[in-house]
């Protein structure tokens, strides 16, 4: 499985026991959709490596607890801290309407209700206080916020997000 085909679970923080069972920093507004997993990938180097989850529950919030397959002592969980957990991208329920998953909008072209054609979105940061939409119009980056209030319609059939940016935005890209 390739990292390109899969989306970020969380990170092992610490252990729970001194029986191999890992505490996992999920990345998510809803933890309880990940209390079923059967099995997860783990980074190792710069391969996602299978493993097979014996049990799982949610500890204090967007904390999971997992206890996985050959992993029995301390040792071992130890070798799994600060690790990335991931899940292929199929494991994702379609969204509808104006919510997008970020991955799901790279390449879309976006449109602004005052400029026209923008260009296309190269990339989601994330990084930041208020996540970001990277976009090339004509090998010049354009930042536009990644804020609900600016988004007017996500048309994935289309491969477009149309928007209205705050007036003097674009502008301070195109001059």
């Amino acid at each position: 499985m390739r990292k390109e085909e899969c989306f970020y679970v969380g990170t092992v923080v610490n252990k729970f026991s001194f029986k191999g069972e890992l505490l996992v920093k999920l990345d998510t507004d809803e933890p309880e959709l990940f209390t079923e997993m059967e099995s997860v990938f783990i980074e190792i180097g710069k391969n996602l490596v299978p493993f097979f989850i014996e049990k799982s529950q949610l500890h204090k919030s967007l904390l999971l607890r997992l206890k996985i397959e050959d992993i029995d002592d301390e040792a071992t969980a130890d070798s799994m801290m600060k690790r990335d957990l991931y899940l292929p991208l199929s494991f994702l329920p379609e969204l509808e309407g104006n919510k997008f998953y970020f991955h799901e909008v790279i390449n879309f072209k976006m449109v602004d209700s005052n400029h026209g054609d923008i260009g296309i979105i190269t990339d989601i940061n994330d990084t930041t206080t208020q996540a970001l939409f990277e976009v090339d119009f004509n090998g010049n980056e354009i930042l536009i916020p990644l804020n609900d209030h600016f988004i007017n319609q996500v048309d994935r059939k289309n491969k477009t997000i149309h928007v209205t940016t705050p007036e003097g935005l674009v502008d301070l890209y195109l001059e």
